[in-house]
């Protein structure tokens, strides 16, 4: 039996120190043509969404009218300036057990790795690329593809079909946050939950998670891969 592992990217694989969460502020702001507003997301909290969500909820605070054209507007220049902002962001990190997990199931047969995020591609790809982590990755869905989540992870699930001529395969998802694993459960697939996001291990208990961990180092997240596999 094959695995598809469908993984979040920030509190799951890596924290960006803020980086995405001030590079959409500053487009949201140059579009608004206010730059000196810095409230532009005060309290959207940012986790298990997509970047089209938190775009339309920035807009919104602005009255300004949301609408496909604009969000993919705000969405480039996000994507512009996502790189500096990585750069320059000082608590940027992969978190524990990302590598070696990564290492252990790349070099599976059974086991296809793949993306579900609401990150956009571009922005996706330039997160893991900074943290030396995008080589494990060749497909996913992401939030270019929707802003409801299990659609997108439907996305991710049948690239990694496409790709691979995977017949029947089990999908777990691995993600950090309530949304993860609802998202996870509405298309049939298992949920890794890890708390190294801001969520709890009792909040992502109760949303129903599969198998809560602290982070993936914990073994149980390699033999969870093993016993369903």
């Amino acid at each position: 039996m094959s695995t598809i592992a469908l993984f979040d990217i920030d509190g799951t694989l890596i924290r960006a120190g803020g980086a995405g969460r001030r590079a959409v502020e500053r487009a949201l702001r140059e579009f608004s043509g206010a730059p000196g507003d810095s409230t532009t997301l005060d309290g959207v909290d940012f986790a298990g969404r997509t970047d089209p969500w938190i775009v339309a909820r920035g807009l919104q605070a602005r009255g300004i009218a949301v609408d496909d054209p604009t969000i993919d507007a705000v969405l480039e220049r996000y994507l512009a300036l996502l790189p500096a902002e990585l750069a320059r962001s000082e608590a940027f990190e992969v978190l524990p057990g990302v590598v070696s997990l990564l290492d252990h199931l790349h070099g599976r047969a059974d086991v296809t790795l793949g993306l579900g995020t609401g990150n956009v591609e571009e922005g996706a790809y330039a997160k893991l690329r900074h943290g030396g982590i995008d080589h494990y990755f060749s497909f996913g869905g992401f939030g270019c593809d929707h802003a409801n989540r299990p659609t997108l992870l439907s996305k991710g699930r049948d690239r990694g079909l496409a790709r691979h001529a995977i017949d029947d395969p089990i999908v777990i998802v691995v993600g950090d946050t309530p949304h993860d694993v609802t998202a996870a459960h509405a298309i049939g697939a298992r949920c890794i939950a890890v708390c190294t996001g801001r969520h709890q291990a009792a909040a992502l208990e109760a949303a129903g998670a599969d198998l809560v961990v602290p982070d993936l180092l914990d073994s149980r997240v390699i033999l969870e891969f093993t016993v369903r596999s």
